[in-house]
């Protein structure tokens, strides 16, 4: 259980450094990106699973070199968490100050879905940057490194 543990590490590390460089690129580029959202999702699901992997390893009574390894190994969750959450407020930034969204032209709703996508790529992308930072923090007071 141990290896499949290490093994989901790294992926954590660089699932979520693809997707955050992809989504970074994109968001530099003001491009809306559709590989960017599959790569997150995937990215998340491989952290959820490494999280759970290293629950029920700590419900084995396996102990870890460091008791820090438990904040930083769950603390990629509660990022993703407040992410998703910061993501629902990015429409509501990019309407502020629209009176009438539905009197809006074509051109400009479609002006506005491009900025919250491009928004709503910054925040997620940013994320993934942090869960890189914890899960490194995590593998180095979990041994691997």
């Amino acid at each position: 259980m141990r290896q499949v543990h290490e093994i989901l590490g790294i992926a954590v590390l660089a699932a979520n450094a693809l997707a955050a460089a992809w989504g970074l690129v994109a968001w530099r580029r003001r491009s809306p990106s559709v590989v960017f959202w599959p790569l997150l999702r995937t990215a998340q699901a491989i952290t959820v699973v490494a999280v759970v992997t290293g629950v029920v390893r700590t419900a084995g009574h396996h102990k870890p070199p460091d008791g820090l390894h438990y904040v930083y190994g769950v603390a990629p969750l509660v990022v993703a968490i407040v992410a998703e959450g910061m993501r629902f407020g990015a429409a509501a930034q990019e309407l502020e100050g629209v009176e009438d969204p539905d009197r809006l032209t074509d051109s400009e709703q479609l002006a506005i879905a491009r900025r919250v996508v491009i928004r709503e790529m910054a925040i997620m992308s940013i994320a993934c940057v942090l869960v890189v930072t914890l899960a490194l923090r995590a593998a180095q007071s979990g041994g691997l490194f």
